[in-house]
């Protein structure tokens, strides 16, 4: 499959991790919602197949707008553009496709998505170093990873993982999110949550 051609130069931003449940979706959600509010023509993409969360994080309840030649509006939600696999197939049902097939319908998704003008594409990507990640990263011009983690030493284990990916790809790693480090109750002290 060729390069993906529709981006038009957006920046494209992946958000990562190796380890699930360190709360990526919410930071590629917050994120790109953060751009569109500094007045960016945003997109989100919801790269994860197995288990798409933006639909439900964002409240979205329509399926895409279907267009000649295969093509598929994105879903406008929050000002973004997003894409998810998740907007077609129904939220009970289990994607089990293997790895080959799940990165080669993700690519096929995001080329068929017309995008139009974008200055940032922001992608939810799933958690590992694996064929979904790394047929992203041949087929995209990325300009920077976000990693997302949180403080338990598994976790950060874990980002090492997926920095050493990244450099392998050739992708700069631009920050490092630690999420869940802790929250302030309303007696104004903070509590260290791990």
């Amino acid at each position: 499959m060729p390069k993906v051609k529709n981006l038009n130069g957006a920046k494209s931003i992946f958000v990562a991790n190796v380890k699930g449940g360190v709360g990526k979706s919410s930071v590629a959600m917050n994120l790109a919602g953060g751009l569109s509010k500094l007045g960016y023509r945003v997109g989100l993409m919801d790269a994860d197949v197995h288990g798409p969360s933006a639909p439900i994080m964002l409240g979205v309840t329509e399926r895409p707008e279907a267009l000649p030649d295969e093509y598929l509006m994105p879903v406008i939600a929050h000002g973004m553009k997003t894409m998810s696999i998740g907007y077609i197939i129904d939220e009970r049902r289990a994607i089990d496709w293997r790895g080959v097939l799940a990165s080669g319908t993700l690519l096929q998704f995001i080329q068929r998505t017309f995008w139009g003008e974008l200055d940032y594409l922001v992608f939810d990507l799933p958690p590992g170093t694996g064929d979904i990640q790394l047929s992203l990263a041949q087929k995209i011009k990325v300009t920077g990873s976000l990693l997302v983690t949180t403080p338990q030493d598994v976790a950060l284990a874990d980002v090492y993982r997926a920095k050493s990916m990244f450099d392998r790809v050739r992708i700069p790693v631009t920050g490092i999110v630690e999420n869940m480090s802790y929250f302030v109750g309303d007696d104004g002290k903070r509590y260290d949550i791990f």
